[in-house]
C-alpha cells in the first residue's frame, strides 16, 4: 500500500480543491492510501474529504525561503508534523513556485515529491529548482511540455495529465431547475451564452462584454465569484458603458453549473492563461458548443471547427464573429456540441485523469522501490 499525502493551501477557494477531491475519491484504495494536508482549514469540501475516511491534516507544509542560513533548521522543524505518518509519495497541489515544500517532504521521510503544474507562469529560478527537486511532474497541457519541460532532465520525469470531468454529472439533458431564464424574463427562443469563471482580470470577461455588445439580441450569463472586487467593479462599469444591463447578467457563484448549462445555448471562454480549464470541459461534457480564445490548454481541448471555435486572444472582432455564428446557426451549435461531448468522453473523462495519476504513482513506486 502506497501512502500518498496531497497538499493544498485550503479548500476555501474550491476550484483546485474540487479537482483534488475528484482524484482521491476514485483512487484504487487497494493500492493507494491518500491523506490530505491544508495549511488553513475551512471550506465545505473538507466535510467530503472526511466523509470518505481520508485523514485531513492542518499544518504548514512550506516555510519562507529566506534567510537561507536558517532554512535547514526551519525545514527540519516543519517536517516534524509529518514524520510519524510515514508518507511514501507527497503530491503538491500548491500552485506557487515555492521550493521549500520538497525539502520538508524529504526531511519528513517521503521517498518522492511530486507536483502538478496548473498554470503557464514560469519566471525566475524558483520554478526550475522546484522541478529539479521533484521526482515527477504532472503537466496539464502540451504547451507546458514544450515550453517548460523540454530539457531532458525534466522531460523524462514529466507526465501529461490534463484535467478530467465527471461525464455523468455533466451531460446533455440535465434538468434546467435553476429557472434563470424565468428570473430575468428571457423566453425559450432567445439565445443565451454562458461563461463560467471567477471575476478576475485573467479570465478576460471584458473581451466577452465588448464582443457581446456587437451581437444584437444575445444574452450572456457570467457565473463566478467577484474574487477581485476592483476588477468586478470595472466590469460592472463596462457593462453600463456598453448598454448591456438588460442583456448581460453577473450571477455570482452558481453551485449547479450543469443545470445552468441546461438553460443556455452555448459556452464562451475568454481566459488569457489556463492550464486545462475545467469550466470548458464541463460545458463541453454537457454538449454545449464552445467559443474560446486559442491559448495553451484550450487549444489541446478544442479541435477548431470540429468540437468548437477558437479565436485569437484579445481579438474582439474574432470573438464577435464566432459568437454571432453560433447564435444564428442552431444546426452548427448542435453539431459542434455533439462533437464537444465526444471529445470529452474520449480524452477528458475523470476516469482517464485518475488512471493517468495511478500510472504515474506506480512508476514512482517501482523506480523508488516503495513497498
Amino acid at each position: 500500500m502506497v501512502r500518498i499525502l496531497y497538499t493544498i493551501p485550503n479548500f476555501i477557494t474550491a476550484g483546485s480543491g474540487a479537482a483534488l477531491l475528484h482524484i482521491i475519491r476514485r483512487l484504487d484504495r487497494s493500492r493507494f492510501a491518500p491523506a490530505v494536508c491544508v495549511s488553513r482549514r475551512g471550506g465545505s469540501l473538507e466535510r467530503e474529504v472526511e466523509a470518505l475516511g481520508i485523514p485531513l491534516l492542518e499544518a504548514p507544509f512550506t516555510v519562507p525561503a529566506r534567510p537561507l542560513r536558517t532554512l535547514p533548521w526551519r525545514v527540519w522543524q516543519a517536517a516534524r508534523a509529518f514524520r510519524t505518518h510515514r508518507f511514501d509519495i507527497w503530491h503538491s497541489f500548491h500552485y506557487s513556485d515555492d521550493y521549500t515544500e520538497p525539502l520538508i517532504a524529504y526531511a519528513a521521510g517521503a521517498r518522492a515529491w511530486v507536483y502538478t503544474k496548473k498554470n503557464m507562469s514560469w519566471r525566475g529560478r524558483a520554478w526550475k529548482l522546484r522541478s529539479r527537486l521533484a521526482k515527477a511532474i504532472a503537466a496539464q497541457n502540451t504547451a507546458m511540455l514544450r515550453d517548460f519541460f523540454a530539457n531532458p532532465r525534466l522531460s523524462r520525469k514529466t507526465w501529461l495529465i490534463p484535467r478530467g470531468v465527471d461525464t455523468e454529472r455533466f451531460r446533455p439533458g440535465l434538468e434546467p431547475k435553476l429557472g434563470v431564464r424565468a428570473r430575468f424574463g428571457i423566453g425559450p427562443d432567445v439565445p443565451v451564452a454562458v461563461a463560467v469563471g471567477h471575476l478576475l482580470p485573467v479570465k478576460g470577461h471584458d473581451l466577452l462584454l465588448r464582443a457581446a455588445a456587437a451581437v444584437e439580441g444575445l444574452h450572456v450569463w457570467i457565473a463566478g465569484a467577484p474574487q477581485d472586487r476592483e476588477w468586478a467593479a470595472r466590469l460592472e462599469e463596462l457593462r453600463r458603458e456598453l448598454g448591456l444591463q438588460e442583456r448581460v447578467q453577473f450571477l455570482g457563484t452558481v453551485s449547479e453549473i450543469g443545470a445552468l448549462h441546461a438553460e443556455a445555448d452555448f459556452f464562451v471562454h475568454t481566459s488569457h492563461n489556463e492550464g486545462c480549464p475545467v469550466a470548458l470541459l464541463e460545458a463541453m461534457a454537457c454538449g454545449k458548443a464552445p467559443v474560446a480564445t486559442k491559448i495553451a490548454g484550450v487549444e489541446d481541448v478544442i479541435e477548431d471547427g470540429v468540437s468548437g471555435l477558437l479565436t485569437a486572444p484579445g481579438d474582439v472582432e474574432q470573438m464577435r464573429a464566432a459568437i454571432s455564428r453560433l447564435m444564428r446557426d442552431p444546426e452548427s451549435r448542435k453539431q459542434l456540441g455533439e462533437a464537444a461531448r465526444q471529445r470529452i468522453l474520449s480524452h477528458y473523462a475523470i476516469e482517464l485523469e485518475v488512471r493517468r495519476h495511478e500510472e504515474m504513482y506506480e512508476h514512482i513506486r517501482n523506480k523508488n522501490q516503495i513497498c
